[in-house]
């Protein structure tokens, strides 16, 4: 069960740190796509949930990163939360995870420090 709630938090924070880029980098992106038209100006209407947006995602990663470490926290006798024999105690599968949420983190960072490197473009 926490296995799954790591990986829903996960994708609840990259959703959140898009969220919070939405004022910023949707612009940004749209136009540069070919999107156009005023509408696009009523995203940086979403600038004043940004600091929520923010919010959810330190509490979404932290609790997906807390959850990660004691998930894959076991010993020979299987006291952790991953039992030895399934799946999440096959090495390939911890890694996998581990990518999954370094990579997630990363891209959420870049997300919600979007305001400060998109001048650097435009």
């Amino acid at each position: 069960m926490l296995k799954n709630k790591s990986l829903w938090s996960i994708l609840a924070g990259l959703g959140a740190a898009i969220g919070a880029s939405l004022c910023c980098a949707g612009p940004l992106i749209l136009l540069s796509v070919g999107v156009s038209g005023a509408w696009i100006a009523n995203l940086t209407s979403l600038e004043p949930y940004r600091p929520l947006f923010i919010a959810a995602v330190i509490v979404l990663f932290g609790w997906a990163g807390w959850a990660g470490w004691r998930l894959f926290k076991t010993d020979s006798t299987g006291s952790g939360d991953c039992k030895p024999g399934e799946a999440c105690a096959i090495p390939e599968t911890q890694r996998n995870r581990k990518i999954l949420f370094v990579v997630s983190l990363i891209a959420a960072i870049g997300f919600v420090a979007s305001p400060y490197w998109i001048p650097l473009f435009v």
